[in-house]
């Protein structure tokens, strides 16, 4: 029975988890981004549902590529990594141990923002194919002349983006751990539901503020969009995928949105990611709720460049510490 109940419990919340994840992107962009702009905006489901769809049925190109395969299995592998990051998030799976760990979370995050480094460094073209001129942002065909693509240039910020703009989210996830003297997410469950939600302390609400920063950040959302560099004619790491590969993109963003929110709703309200418990629906609501937060942040926000992200990033960090200190005290 126990066993039953965990199978159920696990793929249901998966499948849930799935669901609502593709409308998230529809719900950021009509009810909040379009309101704003005072238009009428695409359909809930068109980001999330529609466009994959459609991306499915288009012709798949052969990028230009060193490694073509792997390059194109980057977004699926990508996606693979958040829901094993869920998987790790729901109570029947804490017998794992070390795996439903903050250290194995922090990795899981970690290697899903490594895939956008590879994403940029494999892709040698424009739009997927050849064009009648060099794809290079600098450099010539001379001796010793350093040369860089493109894609390249996407690499670098991706690097940017782990090296020093993911800070926040990981500081504010050890707000939690420094709160319970604990890295299982088991005990950061069970602290709560004995001493009540981290979030209504004041180390907890400075936490939840740098986690939601950092929300903002790793889903390259402006103003925090380094990754995708438009001002500089460059989409991203991602500006080569094309057909079902791109569909992956959309799919794998929108489950993002909801794993990030069901992390905070464990770490900060104690609230693990469980179907069958009744209390899921909170995390339901923090999973609705932030993607509307943000949608109103970026809409009034500028475009940030490095002179005003770094700065930003490390102000924001600081007040992690600062909660992390709160806590200990």
């Amino acid at each position: 029975m126990d066993l039953t109940y965990s199978i159920i419990a696990i793929i249901g919340t998966l499948v849930v988890a799935f669901i609502i994840s593709l409308f998230l992107p529809g719900i950021e962009r009509k009810f909040i981004h379009a309101r704003i702009q005072q238009r009428v905006g695409p359909p809930i489901t068109s980001p999330g549902i529609m466009a994959p769809i459609k991306f499915f049925f288009k012709q798949t190109i052969d990028p230009q590529s060193p490694m073509p395969r792997l390059y194109n299995a980057l977004p699926l592998i990508s996606l693979i990594i958040i829901v094993i990051l869920l998987l790790f998030l729901i109570p029947q799976m804490y017998f794992l141990g070390a795996l439903t760990s903050i250290i194995a979370i922090v990795g899981l995050l970690k290697v899903e923002e490594i895939m956008y480094m590879f994403m940029g460094s494999l892709s040698k073209s424009v739009l997927s194919v050849r064009m009648p001129f060099p794809d290079r942002a600098k450099g010539a065909a001379h001796p010793n002349m350093p040369r860089t693509f493109f894609e390249e240039l996407s690499s670098l910020r991706a690097f940017r983006l782990i090296a020093f703009g993911s800070f926040p989210v990981y500081i504010a996830i050890f707000v939690a751990v420094a709160m319970t003297g604990s890295i299982y997410l088991s005990d950061i469950v069970a602290y709560q539901q004995t001493h009540g939600p981290i979030l209504f302390t004041v180390a907890g609400a400075m936490g939840a503020i740098v986690f939601f920063i950092g929300y903002m950040i790793l889903l390259n959302e402006y103003p925090f969009a380094i990754l995708k560099g438009k001002p500089d004619v460059v989409e991203g790491p991602y500006l080569e995928y094309a057909a079902k590969y791109r569909a992956y993109v959309y799919i794998t963003r929108g489950f993002l949105m909801f794993v990030l929110a069901s992390l905070f709703a464990t770490l900060f309200l104690g609230i693990a990611p469980n179907i069958l418990n009744p209390s899921f629906i909170i995390t339901i609501i923090v999973a609705l709720l932030f993607p509307m937060i943000m949608a109103v942040m970026s809409a009034f926000s500028p475009i940030f460049t490095y002179k005003q992200f770094y700065p930003t990033v490390t102000g924001v960090s600081i007040l992690g510490v600062l909660a992390i200190v709160a806590a200990l005290l």
